[in-house]
């Protein structure tokens, strides 16, 4: 599935009627306002005033009658504005989604109830608007038809557009905010045509649809990488990509929140505010970072964490409410961070394992990096090796001061700005050895730091690396 049809969003429209001096309006409704209803259409006479404007259907509601509003009016007020309007007749209706139950709307509408019944008007029965007069419960004469005394309306969708769902992106939050839409979302294309809000009168009608949309977007998500790494060299492939909510803090503290398109490709993670559709657009990325200088971290549900006080519901519901939400964080260099969230559980746990990955695959790929520090006034360089691990040496004479394996690195601790303390155990004589330097960017090194040693851990033991993973840890125990 590349799309997704969904009828136009419920829109008021205005239809003008003619009486007929057999027929009249050729409609009837129910309810009014002393239901806490508005006055709803609840049948459509075939072949006649209403239902030859091809607009009214059964399960509209009529907000206004010549130009008056209706929509607190009770259901005789809107009776008598109708038998009461002249011979033109303009009506404003909305189609209404959810109709009270004693509307009792079918695809196939019964024939209307005989003159001889009992029933007098009320809003719980129709209120007949298809004859001269006063109101009526018998119905109209129509055109000779085999189902004449039985017609069958069901409602149409007047207006109906595809929603493309090649980079598509789904949100259950109202636009800029923190709050959730309870079973309902709505899906923006690419080109920002978008499917309206998709309300759904269950969590497992919700679910089921919420996965299947999100699934067809995942796999023509992964066509397009298939058609990009085409166009690329084996070490700047496209490992993932996809949409998720970023947070944003203002000037004044208050939070907003913000579609952005990221991506994992080569040696770099590309944030976008619309998604790449050529080779060219991908050097007009917003921000990029080496993937070896950032840190993802899954942001723990159970803990007092600001993105996650989006909702107070849990991080997978068992009953079908994948609710979320499911938040993650980006550490970048000189303290920086970025803090997301994606719709779906599968989503986060997706993100999680495709950032690891796609950083060792660096870190294999460039095997070493060094960096410029300092200390006591001289002038260093730091280089952290795949094979070797850490060695230390002059700048200027290239001469080794110091080399230890990434085993014997005990511990560190740093000041929060430059400097870093690294505790080394020595082989031979088993005690402790402390080392200091100072980076400019502390942040990006530690990071590399981690980055070389979870890729040398997962050489190891890649199942070890598995078991790390926190998503997977609650998804497990949910």
């Amino acid at each position: 599935m590349s799309s997704v049809l969904v009828p136009a969003a419920a829109v008021p429209i205005t239809v003008t009627l003619r009486r007929q001096p057999v027929g009249g309006l050729g409609l009837s409704i129910k309810g009014g306002a002393e239901y806490r209803v508005p006055a709803v259409i609840s049948k459509v006479f075939k072949g006649h005033a209403a239902d030859r404007t091809g607009m009214l259907f059964p399960g509209d509601a009529v907000l206004q009658v010549n130009g008056i509003n209706v929509e607190n009016a009770t259901h005789e007020e809107v009776v008598h504005l109708l038998r009461n309007a002249g011979d033109e007749v303009t009506v404003t209706v909305e189609y209404l989604r959810e109709a009270p139950s004693f509307l009792k709307l079918p695809l196939g509408s019964p024939g209307p109830p005989s003159a001889h019944s009992s029933r007098a008007s009320s809003p719980l029965f129709d209120s007949g608007l298809h004859l001269n007069g006063s109101s009526s419960h018998t119905a109209p004469s129509s055109p000779p038809s085999p189902v004449a005394n039985e017609p069958k309306y069901e409602k149409r969708w007047l207006d109906a557009w595809s929603v493309p769902l090649s980079m598509a992106r789904i949100s259950r939050y109202r636009a800029g905010a923190e709050t959730l839409r309870p079973n309902a979302f709505q899906v923006v294309a690419l080109d920002g045509v978008s499917s309206g809000l998709l309300q759904f009168p269950s969590a497992q009608e919700h679910a089921g649809w919420l996965q299947a949309v999100s699934a067809n977007i995942g796999d023509l998500t992964l066509q397009t990488m298939e058609m990009t790494n085409k166009c690329c060299s084996p070490c700047d492939q496209v490992v993932h990509m996809g949409w998720v909510s970023e947070r944003l803090e203002e000037a004044d503290r208050s939070q907003t929140f913000r579609p952005t398109f990221l991506a994992l490709k080569g040696p770099s993670l590309y944030v976008f505010c619309t998604p790449p559709v050529s080779i060219l657009d991908w050097v007009r990325a917003e921000k990029t970072y080496n993937l070896c200088e950032v840190l993802f971290k899954v942001d723990k549900p159970q803990l007092p964490d600001a993105c996650c006080s989006r909702a107070s519901l849990g991080f997978w519901d068992p009953d079908f409410g994948d609710q979320g939400p499911h938040c993650f964080s980006v550490q970048v260099g000189r303290g920086g961070s970025h803090s997301f969230s994606v719709e779906l559980g599968s989503e986060l746990a997706e993100w999680e394992a495709r950032f690891q990955r796609a950083t060792f695959m660096e870190v294999q790929r460039t095997r070493s990096r060094t960096y410029v520090c300092s200390w006591r006034g001289r002038t260093l360089c730091l280089t952290v090796d795949f094979a070797l691990g850490f060695t230390c040496f002059d700048s200027r004479t290239k001469n080794v001061l110091w080399r230890y394996k990434f085993s014997q690195l005990k511990g560190s601790s740093d000041d929060g700005k430059g400097r870093v303390r690294l505790l080394f155990q020595n082989l031979d004589t088993k005690q402790i050895e402390t080392k200091e330097l100072e980076f400019q960017d502390l942040t990006a090194v530690l990071h590399c730091i981690h980055s070389f040693m979870a890729a040398k851990v997962a050489s190891v033991d890649a199942a070890f690396m598995d078991s790390q993973s926190v998503t997977r840890k609650f998804m497990h125990s949910s």
